[in-house]
């Protein structure tokens, strides 16, 4: 059990919008992907660009997550 008392607090931002490649399987954030549209992952290492991505719906919906910048332990709440 940590001895911290938790009171530095850090809003973490919502997820949203997430894709993954139906390639390589990568998550990546829309807003990352830019004008390019393509996977990043698969361009770098076979050099083929790949538009194909199916979105991913976020579990979290309605939780507020916090991280403690001392301990790093993250809270969930609802």
């Amino acid at each position: 059990m940590t001895s911290c008392s938790h009171l530095t607090l850090v809003l973490l931002p919502e997820k949203k919008d997430v894709l993954r490649c139906r390639h390589c399987h990568l998550t990546i954030n829309a807003d990352e992907l830019r004008e390019q549209r393509y996977c990043p992952e698969c361009f770098e290492v076979h050099r083929r660009r790949h538009y194909d991505f199916d979105a991913i719906e976020t579990e979290d919906k309605g939780k507020i997550r916090y991280r403690c910048e001392q301990c790093g332990i993250i809270i969930e709440t609802e």
